[in-house]
């Protein structure tokens, strides 16, 4: 390990940190109090089921994980179209990315109990506990992540160093395990989402809109099952959802890093690889400080509350911006401070997103309480109306992220927008940077999200037990922040993907003439030359492989890639509206059946509806998480490396516009509900509240299920092109 950087060492370090703090808060918050022996009876309702499906879904996911493991063994060992170590890097990245949701699940089913009982003392105990669990989940995902990419690095420059095409393929070979990450985040949204959304839809209709009862009534036999899926799917889906999208932003620069520096002076070429893990190690501590930054007082507005987590979550990201200066500066690079403008864009990028997230999802804006106003006259305007606003907010993320990308690649080229192959490959090393930069502070950002699904477990618990209005007003209060947090987390999310997947195609570029060189086929370069494809530019590489708009491959591949986007939404979609079918019908049997519920004097059989959720959810997610591994294969088989990369294109850009527009549209229906709640426009039990209730339950699957999903999926293709990149080869 003689070639490595001393500064390298600071990716483990802190990697065990960040593992080490969320021992450290999640410690702490056991030791709270987690209140009266009906509030611990519902915390453990709550933790069983939730436990009890994820132990359910991983048996599924071990599946598929050991069939495509064996099919990667295969292709390694028996043909050659692979590095022999992407069996086990798949692997891995499956692992820790599902290790990553189930120790934030367990964390948020301990926490949510301590923090309802908190709220009874005052909002910001309130707000400590569920925020610092919140911080485990983040803490807990860049840990493992960064833990992960360190010791796979490690590994690897055992076995491959000596010349600059080692560094290319550490990196390309590290990729797999984002595949491994993708495949078992898509798989963790996927199920959770249509599991919780399944509940809640449920619990709604019937019970809120139907039997006129309050949000997580005890009477209400969905319940338990709502409380559980908010666990599932916000908790452990979300922990693996960012979990691959940190790894990937990492190992997609890291790879560009290899290939845009292979033959520069020195050992630049392993500073431009570690960059990126750097730069995300100094994120760690960074997010560390945030975390301890955010705190509120007795009686906080929405506005004080948004305030609060801006502190610590804006405190972290301006210095991350500082210090890359004095990283890149430090590592040697000529163009350091370009280049951490660069990383600066992708920040940026990522603080507009998330206040442009807020203000179309928040009730204390004009577009949220518009759809409130909308309920006025009924339910099909609330849903136009959110519907409108949905798509109006795509407009703030799209230009952002086209700025970004065109600043971040100028900055690293010096502003130079030429097209010639080496500002090509520095300007796409910029846009990878950039990805890393947006997503460097995750510890902290990844708190603010996780928060939510822990604050309103927390309110379901205050409203079961019993604890009154007071109590319940404070939990109220951070449900709806959660609520807030939860939609800018997830355009957080959108972006850095719309970022790491644009890195991504040019990594498929690179293993596509890795590939090549291992079966021993060339390219021609534009004047017609034969040359190795390992040295061949991507002028060359487009010309070799007619990638251009006028070549129908590609063309049919971009139609694709957007069918992809809308067909994987139909089939969630389609998935949530049977199983909420099962649990409604459900539901209106135990209320006729079951004598004394509505009357506080019978039971719900809650078991039943948390049955209904976990075996929907195992069956319906198989068939949409399957889809984003066949279709980039096949596509690959019938139009070669052409028409992938307009199948990625055309994914990247549909799925991100509709990501952005089914998680904003979702959570500015949750919101108007919310301030309906309030008092607004009748309060709660209004013919206005049933309304903007519709129009929640129409949000949930475009909020919790395919919406937040879309941004793996992109990133999966990408992945799984990269992977199988040498079984398209085969077949040229």
């Amino acid at each position: 390990m003689e070639n490595i950087p001393v500064v390298f060492w600071i990716v483990p370090i802190a990697s065990i940190v960040a593992l080490v703090m969320a021992w450290v808060f999640f410690r702490s918050m056991m030791k709270a109090d987690e209140g009266t022996p009906r509030m611990r009876e519902i915390a453990e309702y709550v933790r069983k089921g939730a436990m009890a499906y994820l132990k359910q879904q991983y048996k599924v996911v071990l599946i598929v994980f050991i069939i495509l493991a064996v099919i990667f063994a295969i292709m390694a060992y028996g043909f050659n179209a692979q590095n022999p170590w992407v069996p086990f890097a798949f692997l891995t990245g499956g692992f820790f990315s599902g290790l990553a949701g189930f120790f934030g699940m367990k964390t948020a089913t301990y926490a949510s109990g301590r923090t309802a009982n908190a709220a009874r003392k005052g909002l910001d105990s309130g707000l400590k506990i569920a925020f610092r669990s919140g911080a485990v989940m983040g803490l807990t995902v860049v840990g493992l992540g960064l833990l992960d990419i360190a010791i796979w690095f490690l590994v690897l420059n055992q076995f491959y160093h000596g010349d600059s095409t080692s560094l290319i393929t550490i990196t390309t070979t590290m990729l797999t395990f984002g595949m491994g990450a993708s495949t078992q985040a898509l798989f963790a949204r996927v199920g959770g989402g249509i599991y919780t959304k399944a509940a809640d839809v449920g619990a709604d209709i019937v019970g809120k809109v139907e039997a006129d009862i309050p949000e997580d009534d005890p009477r209400n036999p969905a319940t338990i099952a709502d409380n559980v899926g908010d666990n599932v799917g916000d908790v452990a889906g979300m922990g693996a959802d960012l979990y691959e999208s940190y790894c990937g932003s990492i190992l997609s620069t890291a790879a560009l890093g290899a290939t845009a520096y292979a033959y520069s002076a020195g050992d630049m070429q392993l500073r431009a690889v570690i960059a990126p893990m750097l730069i995300a190690a100094v994120g760690v501590f960074l997010s560390l400080l945030g975390v301890f930054l955010v705190r509120t007082k007795e009686g906080a507005t929405m506005k004080d509350l948004l305030h609060s987590l801006g502190v610590g979550t804006n405190t972290a990201a301006v210095l991350i911006a500082v210090c890359t200066f004095g990283i890149l500066y430090a590592l040697g690079f000529e163009n350091w401070w370009q280049l951490s403008l660069s990383v600066i864009s992708g920040l940026a990028a990522g603080v507009i997103i998330g206040q442009a997230t807020e203000y179309y999802t928040s009730q204390s804006y004009s577009p949220t309480k518009e759809i409130s106003a909308a309920s006025k006259t009924g339910s099909a305007t609330v849903i136009i109306k959110g519907i409108g606003t949905g798509m109006i907010s795509t407009c703030i993320p799209m230009l952002t992220i086209s700025v970004a990308i065109c600043l971040s690649y100028l900055c690293a080229n010096g502003f130079d927008f030429s097209m010639s192959a080496g500002s090509i490959q520095l300007g796409l090393y910029g846009i990878g940077i950039a990805a890393v930069g947006m997503l460097s502070t995750l510890g902290i950002t990844l708190a603010t999200d996780a928060y939510g699904p822990i604050a309103d477990n927390a309110g379901g618990n205050a409203e079961m037990s019993e604890l009154g209005e007071e109590v319940r007003h404070r939990t109220d209060a951070l449900d709806a922040l959660g609520n807030t947090t939860a939609a800018t987390g997830k355009g957080f999310a959108i972006g850095s993907a719309a970022l790491t997947a644009l890195a991504l195609l040019a990594s498929y570029i690179e293993e596509v003439k890795i590939a090549m060189d291992r079966v021993g086929k060339t390219m021609t370069d534009v004047a017609g030359n034969t040359i190795e494809a390992g040295k061949a530019n991507i002028p060359d590489f487009m010309n070799y492989f007619q990638v251009n708009l006028m070549n129908p491959k590609v063309l049919v591949g971009i139609f694709i890639g957007a069918m992809a986007a809308f067909l994987f939404c139909g089939l969630t979609m389609g998935a949530v509206g049977r199983a909420a079918g099962k649990m409604v019908e459900e539901v209106r049997r135990q209320f006729r059946e079951i004598k004394g519920i509505l009357e506080g004097k019978g039971t719900p059989d809650y078991s039943r509806c948390v049955e209904i959720s976990t075996l929907a959810a195992q069956h319906e997610m198989i068939v949409p998480a399957l889809l984003a591994i066949i279709i980039p294969i096949l596509v690959g088989l019938f139009l070669g490396v052409a028409g992938v990369l307009g199948l990625l294109v055309g994914g990247l850009s549909s799925g991100f516009t509709l990501a952005v527009f089914m998680s904003n549209a979702g959570g500015a229906w949750d919101n108007a509900k919310k301030y309906v709640e309030e008092g607004n426009f009748g309060g709660k039990g209004s013919a206005c509240h049933k309304a903007t209730i519709v129009g929640d339950t129409v949000g949930d699957p475009f909020k919790d299920t395919s919406g937040p999903s879309l941004n793996i999926l992109i990133k999966l293709m990408s992945m799984v092109s990269i992977v199988m990149a040498g079984l398209t080869i085969a077949f040229l």
